[in-house]
């Protein structure tokens, strides 16, 4: 069963996130539980955390269909240690807000080198910072997404994340979310049957598909192997409507939430109910 929704606005609190997911017909959702454009932010209120809690069940949404993201402020790879630690602590902050929230996923892009240091020692210290948020949190399962290789952005290739998910002391904790925009972008063909089938395989054997726990469903504007991120409506970008036939058809692709992050939130009702269409 597929488990489909949209990264919707958590404007006016965190509680609004899950009535704003049931008004689309969504089964799955993601959000940020902070201002993704501040450092800081107020510490969730509980009277917030409960009606989250509450409204959640009422969407009748399971937990592990919630895929919050953390801010794009954050790089856990960035080369200066003052600032890597800037960003360490917000990301152990939002790891805590996904914990109050109940939830058990932080989807996050792994970092970015700045041209100051190689791949390879920017994928360490990215896992390091994970381990760090792994020891400071219990149950949150760190979820690595994949990267369109824009700029210096480490998670442009599936060795990438296999060889942070290889460095961490808690493997167990660590799970990737495939971006379609992002891994076409990248370099990944998955515009025919015969190249998705290729692309999950390699996946498969990189990383492992009992590792995928999300995914972001985006038609691309930019083009193949651009290494350009930006997102088209379903079925009016390069990738086209037949991937997503693929992915809703897929039985691999069961019961891990399927999150839009569309250009245009009017569309969302029915790019949702298209995509139920294809299963």
């Amino acid at each position: 069963m597929k488990f489909l929704g949209a990264h919707v606005s958590a404007a006016g609190g965190v509680e609004n996130a899950p009535l704003r997911a049931a008004e689309i017909g969504a089964k799955a959702f993601a959000l940020f539980t902070r201002n993704q454009k501040r450092w800081v932010s107020p510490p969730l209120k509980e009277d917030s955390i409960s009606a989250f809690k509450s409204n959640l069940a009422a969407s009748g949404i399971k937990p592990e269909h919630v895929l919050p993201h953390d801010s794009y402020l954050i790089n856990l790879g960035n080369p200066d240690p003052e600032k890597r630690k800037k960003s360490l602590d917000a990301f152990i902050d939002e790891s805590r807000r996904v914990e109050q929230l109940g939830l058990s996923l932080l989807n996050f892009h792994p970092g970015s080198h700045l041209k100051q240091i190689s791949e390879n020692d920017c994928i360490k210290l990215i896992a390091e910072s994970i381990d760090t948020a792994a020891e400071e949190t219990k149950g949150v399962v760190f979820i690595l997404e994949t990267t369109a290789g824009q700029g210096t952005n480490i998670g442009y290739t599936f060795e990438h994340l296999k060889a942070i998910i290889s460095a961490s002391r808690y493997p167990e904790r660590l799970g990737v979310c495939i971006d379609t925009c992002h891994i076409f972008a990248a370099g990944y063909d998955i515009r025919t049957q015969e190249t998705f089938e290729e692309t999950l395989n390699a996946f498969d054997k990189t990383i492992g598909l009992s590792c995928l726990k999300g995914m972001h469903l985006n038609d691309a504007k930019s083009s193949y192997q651009s290494r350009v991120d930006r997102h088209a409506s379903i079925g009016e970008g390069n990738i086209g409507l037949d991937t997503f036939k693929l992915i809703m058809a897929d039985p691999r692709l069961d019961n891990i939430p399927l999150i839009l992050e569309t250009p245009d939130p009017v569309l969302w009702p029915e790019e949702i109910r298209m995509l139920y269409g294809f299963e």
